[in-house]
C-alpha cells in the first residue's frame, strides 16, 4: 500500500474511534476529570446569544451532548469589535465572574463562534458551531465534532484554557504509544504540516532546530522560535519557516502531496495554562475596555518566542485612529507576553479542513473523497429523497430534509433542513437551506438560498435571501455612486435595481452608510409563509438570469442584516422539529412495510 494511503487509513481508523468514543458519551454523565468541566461558546451581540442558547438547551434536551458539563455562552461587551482575542479576554473575565477562585482548578474548551459568517450565510442565523454535517444519527452539528475530535485531551492536560475556532476540522493520528499533552506553562499550540500557499492565509511556525533529525515521527514536541501570521512565501523562506521533505521519511506527514517538496506547519488550536490566563485577565482589567479588534492568533502568538520582535504591530496599512488604537494595544500585548514560551506539538500525520466559507462547505461536503471517506460523510442523512434522485450517487449532499418523488438535486449541491417538492430539481455547486418550496421550480447552478423566520411587531414572517454562490457578500464601497461596483449574479447591482423599479438612495441600505455592500442591501421582501418568500425571491433570481422586470416596490424589504436582527429563532427550530418528526414516522413506516 503506497504511503500517503496508509496514512490517510490510520487518520480514519483515529478518526472513527473517536466519533465511537464520543457518541457513547452522549446524553450521559460523564465522570469528572474525563472530559471538559466547561465548554464556552462566544457570541457577537445579545440576538446571537440568544440563539445559541436555545440550540444548547435543545441539544440538551435530546441528549445529544455529554452531560455533567457546564456549557455557557458568553457574548461580547457592547460597543466596537473586540476580534476572538478580545473575546478570550473576556471570557476569561466570564469565568472568574462564574466561578470565582474555582475557576483556576478547570479545563475549558473555548470555541469561537461570533461573527456573522458573511462568507456562509446559511450559518449566519443559527451560527458556524451549529452547522449541521452529513453523518450522525441524530445528524452531528460542528459542537458535536469538536468535542469528538478533542475528546482525549481533557484527560491529558493540565487546568486552563483550549482556543479553537468554530469552522474547522483537525483529522490526525499519533502512535498508539503517544499522547496529546497540554501540561507546560504558557502557550502550547497544535502544527499541521502544509503547502506555502496554506501557509500564505494561516499562521506558521517558525520551529527551533532540533537535534532530532531521524524519520519524521507522526508526533513530535518542539520550541516556536517565533510565529508568522498570513505570511508572504518570501517571509517563510527568509525567516527558515520552510522544511524540506525527503523520501527517506517514512512516518508522519500526513498527506503524500508533500513528499520530495516543501511545507510549512500551520496554526490550528492553541491552549493556555491558567497562569498565563491569569496574566492576561490582568492585562484585560487594566486596559478596562477595547476599542480594537484583537486577534487571538495574529496578536497574542506573535508575541511569544525567542524570535519575536514588536515589528508586527505596526504592520497595518493606511493608518487611521483606530489603527493607532490597534497599534498601542499590540504593543501592550507584546510587552506583556515577551518571554512566554511557544510550545508546539507536531502532528504530522494530520489534515487541518476549513469550511468557513461556501466553496470550502460544497467542496468538504460533496468532492472531497479523501475528507468524506476519513470521516465517514454521506450523500443522504436522515433524509426523505426518492431513490432516483439525480447527483446523490455522485456527490450531492442532503441533511435532514424531504425531498418530493420526482425532485432532483444535481452534483456538488447541498440540500439541508428543507422541504422540496416532487418538481423541483436544483443545479450544480448551490445551496438550498432552510426552505420550503412547494411550486414547479428550477434553481440553476451557482444558486444559494436560504429562508429565515422574522418577527416584526409581534408576528412571525419569513424572508429568503438568494445570491450566486461566488458573489461577493464583504465587498464594499463607501458611496452610493460606486454601488455599480457590487455584483448580484453577476450582474452590476445598479442594473439589478433597475429591473426591480428600485432607486439608489441612503434608504437603500440598512446600517452605517459608511459601508455599503450586499450584506446591507433592502431587497429581499417579506412574506406571510415559508413557501411564498422562496417563490418571491427565485422570481428575484429569475429575473436577473433573464434581465426581466420584476416589481419590487409593493414588498416590505429586509436586508440580511436586519434579516439577523429580527430573526425568530424558535420559528426556525420548529420548522427542523417538524422535519425531524416527519422523516422519523416516514421510516418507521418504510421498516414496518419491510
Amino acid at each position: 500500500m503506497p504511503i500517503g494511503e496508509k496514512l490517510e487509513v490510520l487518520r480514519r481508523q483515529a478518526t472513527q474511534r473517536r466519533l465511537k468514543k464520543f457518541a457513547q458519551l452522549r446524553g450521559k454523565v460523564v465522570p469528572t476529570g474525563e472530559f471538559w468541566d466547561v465548554v464556552v461558546i462566544t457570541a457577537v451581540d445579545k440576538n446571537q446569544e440568544i440563539a445559541y442558547q436555545q440550540q444548547l438547551s435543545e441539544k440538551l434536551k435530546r441528549k445529544e451532548l455529554p452531560l455533567g458539563v457546564h456549557y455557557h455562552v458568553f457574548v461580547d461587551p457592547p460597543g466596537p469589535k473586540i476580534g476572538n482575542g478580545g473575546s478570550t479576554l473576556h471570557v476569561l473575565r466570564c469565568l472568574e465572574e462564574h466561578y470565582g477562585d474555582k475557576w483556576d482548578s478547570l479545563t475549558v474548551l473555548l470555541i469561537h463562534s461570533g461573527g456573522y459568517s458573511k462568507r456562509l450565510p446559511n450559518a449566519s442565523a443559527l451560527g458556524k458551531i451549529f452547522t449541521a454535517l452529513p453523518f450522525g444519527n441524530p445528524v452531528y452539528q460542528m459542537l458535536d465534532l469538536k468535542l469528538a475530535m478533542y475528546i482525549d485531551f481533557p484527560i491529558q492536560m493540565n487546568p486552563g484554557i483550549l482556543i479553537t475556532c468554530a469552522d474547522d476540522i483537525e483529522l490526525y493520528n499519533i502512535g498508539e504509544t503517544d499522547l496529546i499533552r497540554f501540561d507546560q506553562p504558557g502557550f502550547t499550540a497544535l502544527a499541521h504540516p502544509s503547502s506555502l500557499t496554506i501557509g500564505m492565509t494561516h499562521g506558521v511556525f517558525v520551529l527551533e532546530p532540533s537535534s532530532h533529525l531521524t524519520e519524521k515521527d507522526e508526533l513530535e514536541y518542539r520550541s516556536c522560535n517565533h510565529f508568522l501570521h498570513k505570511p508572504s512565501i518570501e517571509t517563510m523562506r527568509q525567516s527558515g519557516a520552510v522544511c524540506v521533505m525527503s523520501h527517506t521519511s517514512p512516518r508522519g506527514m500526513g498527506d503524500s502531496r508533500f513528499f520530495n517538496s516543501e511545507y510549512v506547519y500551520t496554526d490550528s488550536l492553541f491552549y493556555i495554562d491558567h497562569s498565563t490566563a491569569k496574566l492576561l485577565l490582568t492585562f484585560y482589567k487594566q486596559m478596562g475596555k477595547l476599542y480594537c479588534e484583537i486577534d487571538a492568533y495574529g496578536d497574542f502568538l506573535q508575541a511569544l518566542g525567542p524570535g519575536a520582535t514588536q515589528d508586527y504591530a505596526r504592520n497595518i496599512e493606511n493608518v487611521s485612529k483606530e489603527e493607532l488604537c490597534l497599534v498601542e494595544t499590540r504593543e501592550k500585548i507584546f510587552s506583556l507576553l515577551k518571554g512566554l514560551p511557544l510550545n508546539v506539538i507536531l502532528l504530522n500525520n494530520s489534515e487541518f479542513c476549513h469550511i468557513g466559507t461556501t466553496y470550502e462547505c460544497l467542496f468538504h461536503f460533496t468532492s472531497d473523497r479523501k475528507l468524506k471517506w476519513e470521516m465517514g460523510l454521506l450523500p443522504n442523512v436522515f433524509s426523505i429523497c426518492p431513490k432516483t434522485a439525480e447527483g446523490l450517487e455522485k456527490s450531492a449532499c442532503i441533511i435532514h430534509s424531504i425531498l418530493g418523488p420526482m425532485s432532483s438535486v444535481a452534483p456538488g449541491s447541498l440540500v439541508e433542513y428543507s422541504r422540496l417538492g416532487s418538481e423541483v430539481s436544483v443545479g450544480t455547486n448551490s445551496v438550498i437551506s432552510g426552505c420550503c418550496i412547494d411550486i414547479k421550480a428550477h434553481l440553476p447552478p451557482n444558486t444559494f438560498i436560504t429562508t429565515i423566520s422574522v418577527r416584526i411587531d409581534g408576528q412571525v414572517m419569513y424572508v429568503s435571501m438568494v445570491f450566486g454562490t461566488e458573489d461577493d457578500l464583504k465587498k464594499t464601497v463607501t458611496k452610493l455612486s460606486d454601488t455599480h461596483l457590487l455584483h448580484y449574479f453577476g450582474v452590476s447591482l445598479d442594473q439589478c435595481l433597475e429591473l426591480w423599479d428600485l432607486r439608489v438612495s441612503d434608504q437603500l441600505f440598512s446600517g452605517h452608510q459608511t459601508s455599503l455592500d450586499l450584506w446591507t442591501v433592502r431587497i429581499f421582501p417579506v412574506c406571510s409563509t415559508l413557501s411564498d418568500s422562496v417563490e418571491v425571491s427565485l422570481a428575484i433570481l429569475n429575473s436577473v438570469k433573464k434581465m426581466s422586470p420584476f416589481q419590487l416596490g409593493g414588498f416590505k424589504l429586509l436586508s440580511i442584516e436586519e434579516m439577523l436582527y429580527y430573526k425568530d429563532v424558535e420559528d426556525m427550530l420548529r420548522f427542523r422539529q417538524q422535519l425531524y418528526e416527519e422523516i422519523t414516522l416516514q421510516r418507521l413506516k418504510e421498516k414496518s412495510d419491510l
